[in-house]
């Protein structure tokens, strides 16, 4: 499984979580309550922080959110192009179409799912598309979304001697 599948009290544990001061707007109570929230996820080493919002809990909200994205980029689990797409695919890609919102708490896990695929595929967007029943410009825009992971994408298309997409 892979992480950012996790609840957060799930994947709260495999973290260390620091909470500390940060500097900046939000006047004296900033400055004084330890605020902003650091994870360190400790199996992969990636990090997460939030301090822009002025609870603890909001900024671990952010900070799990943020952790779930690096996670998503950074960790591949191995999926077999053979393997159904998981439900939370099937119930966002409706038509062929794939209806997400960059902030949503499923864009990690969903792109996580992407990612894990095209790598086994050799970056072959068609057969990723086709597995996952979306058209190829649609997965496209999908990774469009987070331009890390469309730097990714065209990264692994060089190493597999590709043209990278536009």
């Amino acid at each position: 499984m892979h992480p950012v599948a996790l609840s957060d009290a799930d994947l709260l544990r495999h973290c260390d979580v620091h909470h500390t001061r940060r500097s900046g707007p939000g006047g004296q109570r900033r400055n004084k309550v330890e605020t902003a929230v650091v994870l360190t996820h400790r199996a992969t080493g990636i990090r997460a922080d939030a301090s822009e919002r002025r609870s603890q809990a909001a900024n671990k909200k952010a900070a799990l959110f943020r952790l779930r994205l690096r996670l998503a980029l950074h960790v591949r689990s191995p999926i077999a192009l053979g393997d159904s797409p998981s439900e939370l695919w099937r119930s966002r890609c409706v038509g062929g179409e794939i209806a997400i919102n960059p902030g949503h708490a499923d864009f990690p896990p969903l792109l996580a799912e992407v990612l894990d695929q095209l790598e086994p595929a050799r970056a072959n967007v068609k057969a990723v598309a086709e597995h996952l029943k979306c058209t190829s410009s649609q997965l496209v825009r999908f990774i469009k979304l987070e331009s890390r992971a469309f730097r990714w994408l065209n990264e692994l298309r060089a190493s597999h001697g590709l043209g990278p997409l536009k």
